[in-house]
């Protein structure tokens, strides 16, 4: 099976083919880069005029066809070129997944300036650090979001303000959504290098303040590529070991339909599934928030054939009461990014829906989006895997003195490749320590098998370091999940005089469903080592804390837990 993915990676990459890959010189060093990739976002989203009447961007009983976005597009493009804004200026996109964010997204991108993804649940004071670090000349933002930038405006005299989906009275400083897009005017000419800054989205923030990824056209573009080939080589492998059809050359193709559901400010949902609909002519489907339940609803009326989001979304789907009435026989690729897929999700994909192939990609912010992607066999085959790296990418597992390490050494992994971003906004210090040589620090631990394929262990400030033994904690995660009783779980380092650290898990069971500590503990004996068996049990009566992309937050309920309520 392996040996058929090479070889049809190697067809698909050779001369003169799609994905043909070269190198370029970028800053000194030499990246791998798609041969025939478009220089810019810009030519991406002008080839999309070609679908024309179909459907784009669905929002409840709102529904744009490619040809009435690049209407409004243009008129926003030249707005903004009304307003000042220049090739590499930046412009600010502060609001919910509404449809108003791509529109925006492209007219900002195909006109040579920058867009700055605003995280839609920061308050006024995170607001007010992203605007003073990026200095765009424009914010486009919603009602909720325009609310709380009036308690700062003071601190930005010069910032030209537009609003969407404005329900109540618009002040004076503000100009509606409907007189940007009834603003006559084409899409401005501009020239774009392919190292030009394409968008800056800002890091999850963990620990201080979050930092601002140059994300560059070459980075989006090859990304997108990506994601094009992952799905392209696991289907040509297929065929080469008879277990598909060919595609017929005479068939139209699939429509594809993606719901979105992360956020549109994080690569997961703008680079991998927006630019990958958009490039594919698909229709994106747009939810005011994550609901499960509205998910479903959604699959069935639009006939969704892709979801790809964060981990826990895929399993709240499945669990959902209403799965099983829902017709959910449209989708062909249920999983996501963000975090990997825990090996008892991809068999629950496998045994619960009747067409989707369990699927993952593996990427940072950094990386412009994926770095590795698995589906179908591949990855049930090797569920603990996130796939092998893309084809524009060089991954290397790294010891603690900076060497490479061979196939299935455990060390931190590093990648090269056109994706990786330029560096961060006004932080070289910072830049310099995650991007050695072109090369990028991940922060996960992980390795490399002996087909290439990426298996992550955890990420290096996650790792309980217990009386000098690694205990990783996506492994007794996954032990977690696979008891029945198990919704939610996350596993963390607990201070411990005579150990240093001790294993510590929050845990929130299925609904109905109950299990004591020492059921959770007897099951994860049966699977883990002594050591690694979670000594600290909390269980929560309401879901884990989870950030605006669907992640738990991992660190906020480490600080608040009391060891003293532990089981």
């Amino acid at each position: 099976m392996y040996q058929h993915l090479k070889e049809a990676w190697d067809q698909l990459t050779a001369e003169g083919q799609p994905f043909e890959v070269t190198t370029a010189e970028v800053g000194g060093v030499a990246i791998r880069t798609y041969c025939h990739a478009p220089p810019s976002l810009r030519e991406i989203w002008l080839a999309s005029a070609a679908h024309g009447a179909a459907d784009y961007l669905v929002y409840q009983d709102e529904r744009l066809s490619y040809a009435g976005a690049h209407e409004i597009v243009a008129s926003v493009a030249t707005w903004l070129q009304q307003q000042g804004v220049r090739p590499g200026d930046r412009v600010a996109i502060a609001m919910r997944n509404y449809p108003e964010w791509m529109l925006a997204y492209w007219a900002v991108t195909a006109m040579g300036a920058v867009a700055v993804g605003m995280n839609a649940w920061w308050v006024e004071s995170e607001m007010q650090f992203a605007l003073e670090d990026s200095a765009p000349k424009v914010l486009i933002c919603d009602r909720e979001r325009l609310q709380r930038f009036a308690a700062i405006r003071e601190n930005f005299p010069e910032l030209v303000v537009a609003a969407v989906r404005m329900e109540d009275a618009v002040p004076d400083w503000v100009c509606e959504w409907m007189d940007v897009v009834n603003t006559p005017g084409s899409l401005p000419e501009a020239l774009i290098d392919p190292e030009d800054d394409a968008c800056i989205f800002y890091t999850s923030g963990t620990t201080g303040r979050p930092k601002g990824a140059r994300l560059t056209h070459r980075g989006c573009v090859n990304n997108v590529l990506n994601v094009a080939f992952s799905t392209a080589v696991q289907t040509q492998a297929l065929v080469l070991a008879g277990e598909a059809e060919p595609a017929d050359p005479e068939a139209p193709p699939e429509t594809l339909v993606s719901l979105l559901a992360t956020p549109l400010f994080h690569v997961t949902g703008n680079n991998c599934v927006a630019h990958a609909t958009t490039v594919a002519g698909g229709c994106m489907v747009h939810m005011y928030k994550w609901d499960p339940e509205e998910a479903l609803a959604l699959i069935e009326r639009e006939r969704v054939t892709v979801f790809n989001a964060v981990p826990m979304m895929a399993r709240e789907i499945l669990m959902h009461p209403d799965f099983e009435r829902r017709d959910t026989s449209s989708l062909k690729t249920l999983g996501g990014g963000g975090a990997a897929l825990q090996p008892d999700l991809v068999e629950k994909i496998d045994q619960l829906t009747a067409n989707a192939r369990p699927n993952t990609g593996y990427g940072m912010t950094e990386t412009c989006g994926i770095i590795a992607a698995v589906s179908s066999v591949f990855f049930s085959n090797k569920p603990a895997s996130v796939g092998p790296a893309m084809p524009t990418f060089e991954a290397q597992c790294v010891g603690p003195t900076g060497e490479a390490l061979p196939p299935g050494e455990i060390g931190e992994l590093w990648v090269r490749g056109a994706p990786v971003i330029k560096g961060y906004l006004n932080r070289p210090e910072a830049t310099a320590e995650s991007i050695t040589e072109g090369w990028l620090h991940t922060g996960d631990i992980a390795y490399l098998d002996e087909d290439g394929f990426i298996f992550l262990v955890d990420r290096a400030k996650d790792m309980v370091l217990r009386g000098g033994e690694n205990v990783y904690c996506a492994e007794v995660e996954n032990a977690l999940f696979s008891h029945d009783s198990v919704a939610e779980c996350v596993v963390f380092a607990v201070a411990d005089d005579r150990l240093g650290e001790e294993v510590g898990a929050a845990v929130y069971l299925n609904e109905d469903a109950s299990a004591s500590a020492d059921q959770l503990r007897a099951h994860c004996a049966g699977l883990l080592a002594p050591f690694k068996v979670p000594r600290y049990l909390w269980f929560l009566d309401d879901p884990l804390p989870r950030n605006a992309n669907g992640k738990f937050l991992k660190r906020e309920l480490r600080e608040h837990l009391d060891v003293g309520d532990a089981q």
